[in-house]
């Protein structure tokens, strides 16, 4: 790699993470999600290192799905959406994908497919999401469509919680509540719990658990709650020092000007940027971290580089290692400085950042 910019990736802490969530709900079946591309670590590596840990996969789309079977990964996958268009069905049937069903022309589509080979079916619950879903009072009448078909191995009830990362507030208690009601009569198996439920909320970890966030070494909660420290962050993006530069005190640094040096200030270049997939609206005083000591970035974001100030660092020179994010930079710090959440900053990094794997 000419070009320094890299996303390490270290498998043994997604194992340890996966280990972690597993041991929050020990007598549940755990679903690994690696849609998104592993939340940009990697769906197909993520997954042949989860493949003897977990119970199942989950992605988004069926694209996702078969990108685990054609890497030979053999493990359910559920297809959190579900299917877009009922081409979709041939390749479910055939590839043994669960599909999430949450809505009435899905159950048409799935009651008119013919299909023969039994798989099973997530049949999703709008408990308060508001953004997927049957209503609570429609679940039963669902259930009876979906147990009718001979393609439907099992209903396995599902829903998504809105604000389980805030466990301070009743909200999930309602839609548990919610749920409850929906469930009433029914003897399902049911998979609640993303990854704040994983770890702040018991009562929803039921017969599946579907962890996330967590698994990448990041918490889905603004204050600590206990195992969340557990973690070990699995991605480190670091860079390179491109170029060192003196500016006088008055000068701008940057596409619009908008650092302007206080001081005689020692600007450091760095290899990154938002082609790369780093947000362009990250704030000026966003720390990074060179040779253990955290600098300020000074200036806006650009396509391919960003500057640093590195007048308290006198020592740092070019070719020295800058790390976004990681082990030494948490994720969650880095997220509020670009006005986002850890999702977006790992998701989001684009195809030309190298992902370097260890174990």
């Amino acid at each position: 790699m000419s070009r320094k910019l890299r996303a390490d990736v270290d498998l043994d802490a997604i194992r340890h993470n996966f280990r972690l969530a597993r041991q929050q709900a020990p007598e549940t079946r755990a679903v690994a999600i690696v849609k998104a591309n592993a939340y940009g670590h990697g769906a197909v590596r993520v997954a042949q290192v989860l493949e003897a840990e977990a119970d199942a996969f989950g992605v988004a789309c069926i694209e996702e799905a078969l990108e685990l079977r054609q890497a030979g990964l053999t493990l359910p996958v559920i297809l959190l959406e579900g299917f877009f268009d009922a081409t979709e069905l041939p390749l479910i049937e055939e590839y043994n994908f669960w599909p999430a069903v949450h809505s009435e022309h899905q159950l048409q589509q799935l009651e008119q497919a013919g299909l023969t080979q039994p798989f099973p079916v997530l049949l999703k619950i709008d408990t308060g999401m508001h953004r997927l879903g049957f209503a609570p009072e429609q679940v039963a009448a669902v259930v009876e469509r979906l147990q009718a078909l001979s393609c439907v191995s099992e209903v396995i009830l599902m829903t998504h919680f809105a604000r389980s990362d805030e466990p301070q507030v009743d909200a999930t208690l309602q839609q548990l509540e919610r749920f409850a009601n929906a469930e009433e009569g029914l003897v399902l198996s049911a998979c609640l719990s993303n990854s704040a439920a994983v770890m702040a909320w018991p009562k929803a970890h039921r017969n599946w658990i579907r962890p996330g966030i967590v698994l990448y070494g990041s918490t889905p909660f603004e204050a600590p709650q206990g195992a969340d420290q557990q973690l070990i962050p699995a991605m480190t993006l670091s860079t390179e020092i491109i170029a060192i530069r003196d500016v006088a005190v008055g000068e701008p640094v940057g596409y619009g000007g908008t650092f302007v040096c206080q001081r005689p200030t020692r600007i450091g270049t760095i290899a990154v940027g938002y082609a790369d997939g780093f947000p362009r609206h990250a704030r000026n005083g966003m720390p990074v971290v060179v040779n253990g000591q955290r600098v300020p970035v000074a200036g806006r974001v650009s396509m391919d580089m960003m500057t640093i100030d590195l007048t308290d660092l006198p020592d740092a020179k070019i070719g020295d290692r800058v790390e976004l994010f990681g082990r030494q930079m948490p994720v969650e710090e880095t997220a509020k400085w670009c006005d986002t959440i850890s999702y977006t900053l790992m998701s989001c990094l684009t195809p030309r950042v190298p992902r370097c794997y260890s174990e």
